[in-house]
């Protein structure tokens, strides 16, 4: 009889052990910060963008901005400039289409919440809106998207 007290005493201890262990290694896991999403996301759009495509395209930049606004400038040979820029907080959602080599980011805004801006030195200059802006991309993994589909609903939801 004592022995099954013991034997059952044991266990318990055992296993108190063993949550206080997994409670511990647990709770130091370091919290990602706003800096380490935006770094990250910057990171992300800057390696996958894929400029290949294009031809005429001279230079491009692509960027999350620390006041949540995704922007893409092109600048082409002949000295035409496309520029698209819209707060994060209009973003509603994300598709890709495409394989893991290359495919085509659609990031989407409920209205036309996408401005687009057209630079041209023979015909002027464009204004209009939209609601997805296409970003041409490379070696997008599945894992990868979804990490960036958490990052802009970061952005989204953040008050930054």
């Amino acid at each position: 009889m004592l022995k099954s007290v013991l034997s059952e005493l044991k266990k318990i201890f055992i296993a108190a052990i063993i949550m206080a262990v997994i409670t511990v290694n647990y709770s130091f896991f370091k919290k990602t910060t706003d800096e380490d999403w935006f770094i990250w996301t910057n990171k992300c759009l800057t390696q996958a963008y894929d400029p290949s495509g294009d031809a005429l395209l001279k230079k491009w930049e692509l960027s999350v901005t620390k006041d949540s606004f995704i922007r893409l400038r092109k600048t082409y040979a002949k000295g035409k400039q496309e520029y698209y820029s819209f707060n994060l907080h209009q973003f509603n959602d994300m598709d890709y289409v495409g394989s893991t080599r290359s495919g085509t980011l659609e990031l989407k805004t409920i209205a036309d919440d996408i401005i687009v801006q057209t630079r041209n030195d023979r015909k002027g200059d464009v204004d209009s809106m939209t609601t997805v802006l296409n970003i041409p991309v490379k070696n997008m993994e599945p894992e990868r998207l979804d990490s960036l589909r958490e990052a802009l609903n970061y952005f989204k939801t953040k008050g930054l």
